[in-house]
């Protein structure tokens, strides 16, 4: 069984992407920072209680206390941002796992690396009664690590190199394994579970800034390593004996790499809990726009992964009013389609 890796930065036998030259790619990452406003627009406004967008502004520029001045600021406000920051987070970490690995079908869910880091943060409020996310986001990023070696050393056990389906299975059985863990230590201690209920689905509800400051150096250190890692990645795409030849060094450039996709990935769980399938749609749509270079990719998906965060946390808001869908939710409803439309483009072969 095999899949096609993502494309070499090369020629694409499809044409060029819309987004082909310089200037019209550095356009687009202004549109999209315009959507990115956009976003979060509706996102400080959309809820159970209804804000006009003069009341978002008035809500900053001239504070009333009403009802809707307060929602916005208190409520919604660390929702957005946290949204923004997980969204970036999982987006790039999804590209440059994807890069990393030559597989089209990774992303920190798929590959139990979100799994790996919510089993490590559950054990540390089940073990050492850590309920702070400064606390805890270090034992995230320890079990995000760990997965995904585990994962890593799974899929290349057999005689050929770890390919995208094996790693894609390994990840599986992982990410199963440690649900189970996580579900069963979460069920053996009732101060646990009310913790591992606040944010195991997934969501943006109920998250304040103190918390987006817990995790916030590991996100920027994880981002900033990604969006360094453009021209590595680059290399990589062309096999390990070119990147050789083009004078990269292989393992530096993976461990920074793998170091980047821990912090945030760990950071972003840490947060706001395990959110499946924003690391594998987001690539997949920066590269449709940019083409395979991943010096434009990666900032495209800095961009478009808090997008695609905070429209579906709005659109769960609003198919269950007056209650309310986790974005998990939503965003496993929209991926899945999208990883079995993967699947079938990449023309898998039965065994």
């Amino acid at each position: 069984m095999s899949v096609s890796p993502p494309a070499a930065p090369k020629a694409d036998e499809r044409g060029t992407p819309p987004l082909a030259g310089g200037a019209s790619r550095a356009a687009g990452l202004v549109v999209g920072v315009g959507l990115l406003v956009l976003a979060t627009l509706l996102s400080l406004a959309v809820g159970a209680l209804p804000v006009s967008l003069t009341q978002v502004i008035t809500a900053f520029t001239d504070f009333a206390g009403t009802d809707a001045h307060v929602a916005v600021r208190e409520l919604r406000l660390p929702r957005t941002l946290v949204g923004i920051a997980v969204g970036a987070a999982l987006g790039v970490a999804g590209t440059v796992i994807q890069g990393v690995t030559r597989n089209p079908l990774a992303d920190p869910g798929i590959l139990g690396i979100e799994a790996g880091a919510a089993f490590a943060v559950v054990t540390s409020i089940y073990v050492l009664g850590i309920t702070s996310v400064s606390g805890y986001a270090w034992f995230a990023l320890l079990g995000a690590a760990v997965a995904a070696v585990v994962v890593y050393t799974l899929g290349a056990s057999g005689r050929a190199a770890a390919s995208p389906v094996t790693l894609a299975l390994a990840g599986a059985a992982v990410a199963a394994l440690l649900t189970a863990l996580t579900s069963a230590m979460a069920l053996l201690d009732s101060g646990t579970l009310d913790a591992f209920r606040f944010w195991v689905v997934g969501s943006l509800a109920g998250r304040d800034l103190e918390m987006l400051a817990g995790a916030a150096p590991f996100l920027v250190v994880g981002v900033v390593l990604a969006l360094l890692s453009g021209r590595a990645l680059n290399a990589l795409a062309l096999g390990e004996d070119v990147a050789r030849a083009l004078g990269q060094r292989v393992p530096l450039s993976r461990g920074l790499a793998a170091v980047g996709i821990v912090c945030c990935a760990g950071g972003a769980v840490s947060v706001a809990g395990p959110i499946g399938f924003v690391g594998l749609t987001v690539p997949h749509a920066a590269r449709a726009l940019v083409g395979p270079d991943y010096r434009w990719v990666l900032p495209y998906s800095m961009l478009i992964g808090p997008i695609l965060l905070l429209v579906a946390d709005v659109v769960g808001r609003v198919l269950v009013r007056p209650g309310e869908l986790q974005v998990g939710i939503v965003m496993a409803a929209i991926g899945a389609p999208v990883f079995i439309a993967l699947i079938r483009r990449g023309r898998l072969v039965q065994l």
